[in-house]
């Protein structure tokens, strides 16, 4: 969709079940296949919904890498440099976050318009108001609900992506995150107590789409703002081993089954020239016979600072499908990273992420 990743979350799936448990008579073939086709609709709102914010998105500027579809909306995923320089300007995630909601108002009132002319004003108030055995009513009321409820200052909704736009010119962003993601949990609560209060399983399906929602926003931003805050040095490996343009292939290769590297430097004198790696190394031996690493070595190498972002070093390995990224400092050869060590950085990150959010 729009050149952007589409996945579709598990909640979907709990949904045909909730759907069909909710209504004992379903559990028919018809029956079946009326949940499916709610379903069905319910993913086409949203998925519409988010298409509008990858439109708007677009022509801000900003590339959409992929979108995580929920019940309630997605989770676009940008390039980070991209998600925080949109998140510092509040006029232009405003835009962008309503966009969605303006599309599902503009459906709502079209399906309205067309159930309107099918059937009494009355029935498009009849309960319940999303129902296989009424799916263009289903439809104008999932849209009204989804424009109804991101308009709501809640992460994971439309409101709590413009509410922590806001809140990031008043404060650091990880702190305004986790108040929008509060923020958040404390609607999803609501939805729930109200729920078991007049006894609306649909409320509490609700307040739990929003938590889980909640909660999987507030990861990945953390996520991308400590990759943007760890600097290079403190991953890259200091102790490494370099290879020069004069050694052959055969020793490179010795060289790499003792030192367990799988990834080279290739030193002249205090030059850097040129970088290999281990099946490369093999590759040449098996095609052409012992050599020398300067023939099968990449001249077209990208190097990086020690002070850059891990995110910087994961753009430039993945951008050119390299394997390996040279540290310098004022010239000088400090440090590698290779996409195997950064990879488990990374992981590790992620793995904090995933114990801080439960403290949040």
């Amino acid at each position: 969709m729009l050149g952007a990743e589409v996945r579709v979350h598990l909640t979907f799936f709990f949904l045909i079940l909730f759907i069909l448990m909710t209504d004992p008579l379903q559990l028919t073939p018809a029956g079946v296949a009326r949940s499916a086709g709610l379903a069905a609709l319910i993913f086409a709102a949203v998925g519409l919904h988010e298409l509008g914010h990858m439109v708007v998105a677009k022509r801000s500027g900003s590339r959409v890498r992929g979108v995580l579809l929920l019940p309630l909306g997605g989770l676009s995923i940008l390039d980070p440099h991209e998600q925080f320089e949109t998140v510092k300007d509040p006029v232009r995630e405003t835009r962008i976050a309503f966009a969605g909601p303006l599309v599902s108002m503009a459906l709502a009132l079209a399906s309205g318009a067309v159930f309107l002319s099918m059937a009494p004003a009355a029935e498009l108030w009849a309960k319940p108001v999303i129902t296989g055995k009424a799916l263009v009513r289903s439809f104008f009321w999932v849209n009204t609900l989804l424009f109804g409820l991101n308009l709501l200052p809640a992460v994971p909704l439309d409101g709590g992506r413009v509410l922590r736009a806001w809140l990031t010119q008043r404060m650091d962003f990880q702190l305004a995150s986790r108040r929008a993601v509060t923020i958040g949990n404390v609607f999803a609560s609501g939805f729930m107590l109200a729920g078991a209060f007049w006894s609306s399983t649909w409320l509490i399906v609700l307040g739990l789409f929003m938590f889980m929602g909640a909660q999987m926003e507030g990861r990945t931003l953390m996520f991308q703002s400590m990759v943007e805050s760890v600097n290079i040095e403190d991953i890259m490996l200091t102790h490494f081993s370099t290879l020069s343009p004069a050694d052959t292939l055969e020793d490179a290769l010795n060289q790499a089954v003792h030192s367990l590297q799988d990834d080279f430097p290739v030193v002249r004198g205090s030059d850097l020239v040129g970088v290999i790696n281990r099946q490369t190394i093999v590759e040449r031996l098996r095609q052409e016979g012992n050599g020398y690493v300067q023939s099968a070595m990449n001249k077209a190498f990208e190097i990086a600072t020690r002070n850059e972002s891990l995110m910087s070093a994961f753009r430039k390995l993945t951008g050119r499908g390299l394997t390996l990224i040279p540290v310098v400092d004022e010239e000088r050869l400090v440090g590698i990273v290779t996409l195997q060590n950064l990879m488990h950085s990374m992981g590790l990150l992620f793995e904090f992420c995933n114990l801080v959010i439960v403290f949040w």
